[in-house]
């Protein structure tokens, strides 16, 4: 049986993406957007430089999706789960590429915590927003992204995962085929008129919400806006729209 659909306001579906090297930034945005945004995503750049003690810094201003997108043997990934999941974020992340056995024990380690009373639910990554058709045919698939995509959302679905990470232009697909329930968190989100920068897959925030996104990540901009705070206001506007 499904999960039933988040009910959720656009600003707890408004996701920052903290693409700053520093701690010290990372912190100055969360007090700028501390209510005004749902999450704040960390990814691999800020984890790798500032480590564990400042995710839980982080969390005692705004919650966190802790975006490290893991894929390597099951084992592997259940005990660096098990490790992650003592920070105790919102979300977090694996491949789905990493096949139905490591999806498998990534759910398991999951379930165990929240079991134990922790709020953390699992992503699975499916195809990257800067990957279009002619990069997927240098890795030896000759279909359409979408395909790939949903093709990876099923068995995160099968696996137990409570989401997958999916371009816009793929969310309306994979919510007919798993269910309503099923989150989808979209990056590659630019408003109106903002630069496409290193993304191939994009969307604006209202076109990413009619298409049945849950969450929508957005990173420079705000981050690298004159005023982070307006700018996410801005953004929740334009999806309140």
């Amino acid at each position: 049986m499904s999960a039933p659909a988040l009910s959720l306001t656009p600003r707890e579906r408004l996701v920052v993406a903290l693409d700053v090297p520093t701690a010290k930034e990372a912190l100055a945005l969360a007090d700028r957007l501390s209510g005004r945004v749902g999450m704040l995503k960390v990814g691999l750049e800020l984890f790798c430089a500032e480590g564990p003690a400042f995710v839980k810094e982080l969390q005692a201003k705004v919650p966190v999706f802790l975006d490290l997108k893991l894929h390597d043997i099951p084992t592997t990934v259940r005990r660096a789960l098990g490790a992650l999941l003592k920070l105790d974020p919102r979300l977090i992340d694996v491949h789905a590429q990493g096949g139905p056995a490591m999806l498998e024990a990534a759910v398991e380690a999951v379930r165990a915590h929240q079991a134990a009373g922790g709020q953390t639910q699992l992503l699975a990554v499916t195809v990257l927003t800067s990957l279009d058709r002619e990069a997927l045919a240098a890795l030896g698939h000759a279909g359409q992204p979408e395909d790939l995509v949903l093709a990876y959302a099923k068995l995160a679905h099968q696996a137990g995962c409570e989401g997958v990470v999916c371009s816009g232009w793929e969310a309306s697909a994979i919510r007919q085929a798993c269910g309503e329930g099923f989150h989808r968190l979209t990056p590659g989100i630019r408003p109106a008129g903002a630069a496409v920068q290193d993304q191939a897959r994009i969307m604006t925030p209202a076109q990413a919400l009619k298409q049945g996104a849950t969450w929508l990540v957005v990173g420079r901009p705000i981050t690298h806006a004159a005023d982070p705070a307006a700018a996410a206001e801005a953004i929740v506007a334009e999806m309140q729209s």
